[in-house]
């Protein structure tokens, strides 16, 4: 049923608010007049604090992947100290912090309260409880073992966003540096250069080197058309953006970023870390392996890997081992094929995988720190020159004119 936020009297004249649930506002209103309170305001819970996180229906509200681990753990110890699935989502509710997440876990609990498989609760919050989430229950749930596998759920979400926030941060300061260079260029040609050639436009005598007049028209393109190069800019951007998300332009572009130097190789370790600490996960919570390979295959954000991992799951269905089809495919490295074989054949495969994603991981971070104590020199060596160069076609310009004085 739905949640209802509620404001009133009661009839001692105290303020009171709280929460119920009903089919609708009005009949919540006549449950709680029942109750002795006179309502004073009123609203669905599940509007409210979508409002309250800015969320709507074209912009869904989202949980942080931080907040999500956190709840996740703390279910799984109540679940694992014999409390009932209501009472723990009951708990929980209200100790988590974000609203949208606590609504969320409130109808989840009258849900399951009234017949409802947990899992199945979850699936109606997809902004929230992703596939591998709710698969990962729905195996739990049917096993029996449903505190065992919220454990390692969390531990599966508490490792992703770790791998998240080191991406981010790593990748702040270069982004910063970027933004900074793009606004000192463009104050120097928008602001600078203008001022100057009133100057140098006082001495007609003076001849202006070629450099010099080259940057004096860019700074006049710049400033008579920036919003021409504004629109450009947006349109080549939302046409880039269009054609990545098409269904002809991801596979392209997938490839290409694959094959890009330094970066490519970050970006297929980023995607196989996904596949195998997701696979593994999924194959640990009892989900069987062509189910996990259909929800591994939307994990890894890349067409062609997906593309190979379907290939495989098709093989697999004939009765092949996963690892001859992942190594014909050729996206994933040796060392995940060679460990993928040695979890087959001993029956590990569930902990080699993760070792696999734990090792690639770590090769991530290293890799980001390289790229970031490489980038940050680069553009600042960038910054400099083009600076550089700019203050040159002013400064050479101005001596001219002080020695045509003289």
């Amino acid at each position: 049923m739905p949640l209802f936020e509620y404001k009133g009297i009661t009839q001692a004249g105290k303020n009171k608010s709280g929460v119920v649930d009903s089919e609708n506002i009005k009949a919540a209103r006549v449950k709680l007049k029942k109750d002795g309170i006179f309502v004073t305001d009123i609203r669905n819970k599940v509007k409210a604090a979508a409002a309250k996180k800015g969320g709507s229906g074209l912009f869904p509200a989202s949980v942080p992947i931080k907040d999500l681990a956190l709840m996740t753990r703390q279910l799984a110890v109540l679940i694992k100290s014999q409390i009932p699935l209501v009472d723990a989502l009951a708990a929980v509710s209200e100790q988590v912090e974000n609203p949208i997440l606590a609504t969320a876990l409130a109808d989840s609990k009258n849900m399951v309260n009234e017949g409802s498989p947990f899992f199945k609760s979850l699936a109606k919050y997809p902004n929230i409880f992703d596939n591998i989430y709710v698969s990962m229950c729905e195996a739990g749930e049917m096993s029996g073992s449903l505190d065992v596998i919220l454990l390692r759920l969390a531990d599966f979400t508490e490792s992703a966003a770790r791998l998240r926030q080191k991406v981010s941060s790593a990748l702040t300061y270069p982004i910063i540096m970027l933004v900074v260079v793009f606004i000192i260029v463009m104050g120097l040609f928008t602001f600078v250069i203008p001022k100057m050639m009133t100057i140098f436009e006082s001495a007609p005598e003076l001849q202006l080197p070629w450099y010099t007049m080259v940057i004096v028209h860019i700074s006049t393109f710049m400033t008579n058309f920036w919003h021409v190069i504004i629109i450009l800019i947006l349109g080549l951007y939302i046409g880039f953006m269009t054609w990545k998300k098409s269904a002809e332009g991801k596979p392209r572009w997938d490839a290409i970023s694959l094959k890009v130097p330094v970066f490519g190789p970050v970006i297929r370790m980023v995607a196989v870390a996904r596949f195998t600490r997701t696979l593994a996960t999924l194959l640990t919570g009892g989900v069987p392996m062509l189910n996990a390979l259909d929800i591994v295959r939307n994990v890894v954000n890349n067409a062609v890997i997906a593309s190979a991992v379907d290939e495989a799951r098709g093989n697999i269905s004939e009765g092949e081992s996963i690892a001859g089809p992942l190594a014909r495919s050729g996206q994933f490295p040796p060392i995940v094929i060679h460990m993928v074989k040695i979890g087959e054949k001993t029956g590990e495969l569930e902990n080699m995988l993760t070792q696999v994603s734990d090792a690639y991981d770590f090769s991530v971070q290293n890799k980001i720190d390289g790229m970031t104590s490489l980038i940050t020199p680069v553009i600042t060596v960038i910054m400099g020159v083009v600076v550089m160069i700019i203050v040159l076609s002013i400064v050479i310009p101005m001596f001219e004119m002080t020695n045509l004085g003289n």
